[in-house]
């Protein structure tokens, strides 16, 4: 778990997909954060990512850095929690003119049955689970 988050870290932006129906989406996203050992993204409950997490939890993940890149399969789990929410916002300083935690829109989402596969082209991939 480590490894992925050093890498979306080094990233600074990862893509991620869901899907709306039939229809897969992706967008940008930037935070990553580990909590009580789990690896956690964030959004807003507002957003369109968020309803379509919560229609379908199974997202991927992809991202490139070093001439290597990441894709993560992951089932993405909401953590209605303050305290990791406040976690992701003490990760992430610049959220805190948009969200609060426990505001009702902020969300925290941990990520679980996780395969990552980190690939270049050069190297055998690695395939980290957890």
């Amino acid at each position: 778990m480590e490894q992925v988050y050093e890498f979306l870290k080094k990233c600074g932006t990862y893509f991620i997909a869901t899907m709306e129906g039939d229809q897969p989406r992706v967008r940008p996203f930037g935070t990553v954060d580990i909590f009580e050992n789990k690896l956690y993204i964030q959004t807003g409950k507002v957003k369109n990512v968020s309803k379509q997490i919560k229609a379908n939890p199974k997202i991927e993940m992809c991202a490139m850095a070093e001439g290597k890149w990441i894709r993560v399969e992951a089932v993405a789990i909401a953590d209605n929690r303050i305290e990791a929410e406040q976690h992701m916002l003490d990760a992430y300083p610049s959220l805190k003119d948009r969200y609060t935690a426990g505001d009702g829109n902020n969300e925290v989402l941990y990520l679980k049955d996780v395969t990552a596969t980190i690939s270049s082209f050069t190297d055998a991939p690695k395939v980290i689970k957890f």
